[in-house]
């Protein structure tokens, strides 16, 4: 009975095999499409030519200014205030100042954020984002992923 149904699989793979060969298939090729190259800049050189950058991924290392409402709800880049927040970074190109780079609007899923709500400004940070609009000739960045490298004031714990 084994031997017969083995007989049996080994000719009906035969057959199909002998099928396929012989029929003319067309076979459309699959285009498997790259993950996007993440290209690490600096937040002027993006500010100054935000089109360059449209569509890309970008990592941005700065230090955090403040979470805003920024850009939020604007309808040409489009990001919703219920489901984002906007946090802006300081200008590394001014010295004895605290000055926001307003032109670059990060928004933040609100369920990330949540998560460093006790940032400071001047906190050292890390993210990774798409660059989904050039609005207003200002850099519209959906960021995907965060990171805090470095707190600048941490609160000392009570010994």
């Amino acid at each position: 009975m084994q031997k017969k149904l083995i007989a049996l699989l080994i000719g009906l793979t035969v057959t199909f095999s002998t099928v396929a060969i012989g029929a003319k298939v067309k076979t459309q090729p699959v285009k498997v499409q790259a993950p996007a190259a993440i290209q690490t800049v600096n937040a002027l050189d993006v500010v100054a030519c935000p089109t360059k950058y449209l569509n890309k991924k970008i990592k941005v290392k700065a230090k955090f200014d403040k979470f805003s409402t920024l850009g939020l709800d604007y309808k040409p880049a489009y990001k919703s205030s219920e489901d984002y927040i906007t946090f802006l970074i300081k200008r590394d190109d001014v010295v004895n100042y605290v000055v926001p780079l307003s032109e670059m609007k990060n928004f933040l899923p609100r369920k990330i954020a949540e998560k460093y709500i006790d940032l400071k400004p001047g906190d050292e940070i890390e993210y990774v984002g798409t660059v989904f609009s050039d609005a207003l000739s200002d850099t519209w960045v959906e960021v995907e992923s965060f990171e805090v490298i470095k707190e600048v004031f941490k609160e000392k714990q009570p010994e």
